[in-house]
């Protein structure tokens, strides 16, 4: 196979131990020094999803990533994306497009020569295309129970010949030993690929660590590349939902403005909330329990994989009469996409398109249906939204495979349809736009009204969330410059060949 990249993979010693924000790291350095640069995930397992242009789905980090590298990206990035809808079945998407829902054995056990060849196909392909492609692992390669099967760590390494980092997270203590151990456990052919090892998330005095990274070089021969210090207030695109285990979720508050997100089990594209993070006057709480839920000036009921099984997690929590009544009392109440969905009077599953249960009662604030159809709509999509007497053009993108009809005034006006609902209050709002709130200026209207029903001044100076993401890469790349040896990686990668 012709190939014109150089090729480098970024592996872990477990899941969130930091591959994806160092491979976005890595496709920004190697932009910075005029390589046309991919990233690339053979497969990725999440619910947090990203639209290409071409109206496809991939993993959300595969599109932060090819941002970072400062290109479009495509399904050849993460041809292959799986998404869980209950513990066991999955829906699996290929090339960006809905393949088959499929139960875990099942797909390890079928779909495997397939998925080679997909991830030969789409490597191949960027290969062509670009000088640089830094690669992306799944989880651990030393999950000795799937490893004869595996298309995500060593073999994806075998597919692009590629040379491979081993990053390991100090946060959580034990990163001697999860190195080690990990080593261990590969075979002798896929140990030398492993040219180096990263030591992600430190906190204070290196010096303390100095004997344990020589200790670590004598014991396995393997050289300490970088020790990065842990980055506070890295505002790029989380894909994984454990990271939602450390929000917020309690009753305490300390800003203007209390914000409460449905931690729905289901939670699907959670990036959606992002933006408000970064507002000086929002606190964010993650709310699971109503207990938890209190009198919040704005509750979003997020995207769901699996809008039945949430809404009945709603209704068997509390919380479903939580926000009947927040309504009563004219909280702010947006639903996003499944969130939408769940305002409704009924939603359909009759194909069992996500869920064996077949029909649920919603939360009747609007008089709408969904019916579960077999085909799904991805889109990037622009429209008009009218809100407090403002007009303001938004763009966002759709993924959704419920249709939803009824009466009510919408709430985006696109070029061939309405979407979504707004009461005529303007208290309750449903849309299929996920990316709603990356609107800044929407975004900053909708804050500054929440603030005028407190009696609260509006703010003026307000974040930019395009600027805040663009200086994201940049100080993420800068930081990984200064605590990486980045030349000695890239004189591997020059030279290498297993």
């Amino acid at each position: 196979m012709k190939r014109k990249a150089k090729s480098l993979m970024i592996q872990g010693t477990h899941s969130d131990a930091g591959k994806s924000v160092l491979v976005a790291a890595f496709c920004r350095i190697f932009n910075d020094k005029g390589y046309e640069t991919a990233p690339f995930k053979s497969q990725n397992m999440a619910l947090n999803s990203y639209i290409t242009i071409d109206g496809k789905e991939i993993g959300r980090a595969q599109g932060v990533q090819a941002e970072a590298a400062r290109v479009e990206a495509t399904v050849q990035m993460n041809p292959i994306l799986i998404k869980p809808s209950s513990d066991s079945r999955s829906q699996i998407v290929v090339y960006g497009k809905p393949y088959q829902n499929m139960e875990a054995f099942n797909y390890r056990k079928h779909f495997y020569d397939k998925g080679v060849q997909i991830i030969h196909d789409s490597f191949a392909q960027l290969s062509e295309t670009y000088e640089r492609i830094v690669i992306e692992g799944a989880g651990s390669p030393a999950e000795v129970n799937l490893n004869d099967r595996e298309i995500v760590n060593m073999k994806v390494a075998e597919i692009a010949d590629a040379p491979v980092i081993l990053v390991g997270d100090i946060e959580r203590g034990g990163v001697f030993a999860s190195l080690v151990g990990t080593l261990q456990l590969l075979s002798e052919h896929d140990r030398k690929r492993v040219i180096g090892v990263i030591i992600n998330k430190f906190r204070g005095d290196i010096s303390l660590l100095e004997n344990g990274l020589t200790w670590f070089e004598e014991y396995t021969g393997v050289p300490v590349l970088g020790v990065i210090p842990y980055l506070h207030g890295l505002n790029i695109d989380a894909e994984d939902s454990v990271v939602l285990d450390t929000k917020p979720s309690g009753l305490f508050q300390q800003s203007d403005l209390d914000i409460v997100v449905l931690r729905l089990p289901y939670i699907s594209n959670f990036t959606d909330i992002d933006p408000f993070f970064l507002e000086d006057d929002c606190d964010v709480r993650y709310v699971s329990k109503s207990s938890h839920f209190g009198d919040p000036d704005l509750v979003i009921i997020p995207g769901s994989k699996s809008t039945i099984a949430d809404l009945q997690f709603l209704h068997d929590s509390g919380l479903a009469n939580c926000v009947k009544e927040a309504a009563q009392k004219e909280t702010m109440i947006i639903g996003i996409c499944g969130g939408y969905q769940m305002l409704g009077q009924i939603v359909e599953d009759p194909y069992e398109v996500e869920s064996v249960t077949k029909q649920a009662e919603g939360l009747a604030l609007f008089p709408i249906k969904t019916t579960m159809a077999k085909e799904k709509r991805t889109v990037r999509s622009t429209g008009e939204l009218s809100f407090d007497n403002l007009s303001f053009q938004v763009e966002g993108y759709e993924i959704h495979m419920g249709q939803t009809d009824g009466d009510g005034k919408g709430f985006i006006t696109m070029h061939d349809h309405q979407d979504g609902k707004i009461n005529h209050e303007e208290t309750i709002v449903g849309t299929y736009f996920h990316g709603l709130f990356h609107n800044d200026r929407f975004r900053h209207h909708l804050l500054n009204t929440l603030r005028n029903r407190k009696g609260l001044a509006p703010i003026q100076d307000r974040t930019f969330y395009d600027e805040l993401r663009e200086d994201a890469y940049n100080k993420l790349a800068d930081h990984v410059r200064t605590h990486v040896d980045i030349e000695r990686i890239e004189t591997i990668m020059e030279t290498y060949s297993s």
